[in-house]
């Protein structure tokens, strides 16, 4: 492996020479696809190619003949028999025409007379009209507060709900009742010894029991009865506090309506006020509008006047204008053909882009070369008295990487091996490029020395060999 050429770079004259002929030969390819004949109804359309011309490149020197193309448009029998009749009226009416301006020179000779035209509208007959009315009585202020209804009843009665009230009512039936009850148990007691039953016995007290239940209950009567006068005085409470509360509500629902009727009465004035005003601006619309359609009026009939003698300036102008004008003969229709494109073939970018190929391979080997070069040249670790171990037994993780040519001592040109490695007693691994020297020692063995067993070559030796093979 010696070091690699560079490629040769691209002749630009023969590269846009190149170029260009394949542009110019796709032009001509292309202008005779789209140059389509056609055949209609009406008539027909002819592209043919009627000579060249000669076209010389002022980069590269070269002559190109370049086709001319002619478009030949064709009637049909009956079209181009109307085509005749058409011409022949025309010719006619443009006579016509001739004869008829002598007349223009007198009618333009003169400015339009309109002292006859009816007088313009005036501006001034809408004017004067009043200012609008915007404002108007407000009326009076609205009532926002009402009079005092005085204040609601929230509570009645006496702090202990009438409980006073009903003790006395229970002490006053009690004091009555109690006597009548110590009447009563003397006479069961009575009753009860008349008949011999003994005080303590099972009789006398069930007897007794019987009395005590019996006072209980007119007791609990009494009780109960005092209850009732307490509820009736606090229903009595209830009502007049009610009473008391309807009052107020109704103050309060009388000063209500008179504030309501108050407001009534402003809002009803505030109306009244503002529909006089809307009348007022209506009638002043109106006496506007009057105004404006009697101005629209005068201007309409002095417009309508004006375009009368307009028209009678302009009829015969545009008479003479028809009569030159005539008529067309309807042309054959053709449709727009569908165009086919060639594309051009970018011959001096096929040229670049393979030089620059050409080039990152030429790259790519000089950086090759240039890593091994350097790998060889930077050959350091396990230097020795003027050697590089670079036995093959000492190495581990061999990769071969390459070849290089070496000159041999007899000047033969050998190829040698390089490899990618590191050393063995090497803890990093770290990573080297070169030769083994056993393969060296192959090509020229006065580049390898052998120490204690171990193989070293000599770089400047191997150096030496390489760059006379190169």
């Amino acid at each position: 492996m010696g070091k690699p050429d560079p490629p040769q770079a691209p002749d630009p004259i023969r590269t846009a020479s190149a170029a260009t002929g394949t542009n110019v030969s796709t032009a001509v390819a292309n202008a005779f696809l789209n140059n389509t004949n056609q055949v209609t109804p009406d008539g027909s359309l002819d592209y043919n190619a009627t000579g060249s011309y000669s076209w010389t490149d002022p980069t590269t020197g070269s002559t190109y003949n370049i086709p001319r193309f002619t478009a030949t448009q064709t009637l049909s029998p009956q079209g181009q028999a109307i085509k005749g009749q058409t011409d022949a009226a025309r010719y006619n009416l443009a006579g016509m025409a001739n004869s008829q301006s002598s007349r223009l020179g007198g009618l333009l000779g003169h400015e339009m007379d309109v002292s006859g035209a009816p007088a313009a509208g005036d501006a001034s007959s809408i004017t004067g009209i009043p200012d609008a009315q915007t404002t108007f009585d407000q009326g009076g202020p609205i009532q926002s507060q009402l009079g005092p209804a005085g204040d609601i009843t929230k509570t009645y009665g006496p702090a202990d709900n009438f409980s006073a009230d009903r003790q006395r009512v229970e002490d006053a039936l009690m004091a009555r009742m109690n006597p009548q009850l110590g009447i009563e148990k003397s006479r069961v007691e009575q009753q009860l010894a008349d008949q011999g039953i003994r005080y303590g016995s099972q009789a006398y007290n069930d007897a007794m029991d019987n009395y005590s239940r019996q006072a209980n209950d007119a007791r609990y009567g009494a009780i109960s009865q005092a209850g009732g006068e307490q509820q009736r005085m606090n229903q009595m409470a209830a009502q007049l506090a009610a009473f008391q509360n309807q009052a107020q509500q109704q103050g309060y629902e009388q000063n209500l309506g008179a504030g309501s009727f108050a407001n009534q009465a402003q809002a009803q004035k505030f109306q009244q006020g503002a529909a006089a005003g809307t009348f007022a601006n209506a009638g002043l619309a109106q006496q506007v509008a009057q105004a404006q359609a009697g101005f629209n009026a005068s201007q309409a009939a002095r417009n309508s006047y004006m375009q009368e003698q307009y028209a009678q300036r302009n009829q015969p102008i545009n008479e003479i204008t028809a009569l030159l004008s005539g008529g067309q003969v309807s042309q054959p229709n053709f449709v727009n053909t569908p165009g086919s494109q060639i594309p051009t073939t970018d011959v001096a970018g096929l040229i670049n882009n393979n030089f620059s190929q050409q080039m990152q391979g030429y790259q790519q080997q000089s950086q090759n070369y240039n890593a091994l070069m350097g790998g060889i040249l930077g050959l350091g670790a396990g230097a020795l008295r003027g050697g590089i171990l670079s036995d093959r037994r000492a190495k581990d993780d061999i990769d071969r990487v390459g070849t290089v040519f070496a000159a041999s001592d007899e000047g033969e040109r050998k190829s040698l091996p390089i490899y990618q490695y590191s050393y063995k007693d090497d803890p990093a691994s770290t990573r080297h490029v070169g030769p083994m020297a056993q393969d060296v020692e192959k090509v020229t063995p006065k580049a390898v020395t052998t120490i204690g067993g171990t193989k070293y070559i000599k770089p400047r030796q191997v150096m030496g060999s390489i760059l006379r093979a190169g």
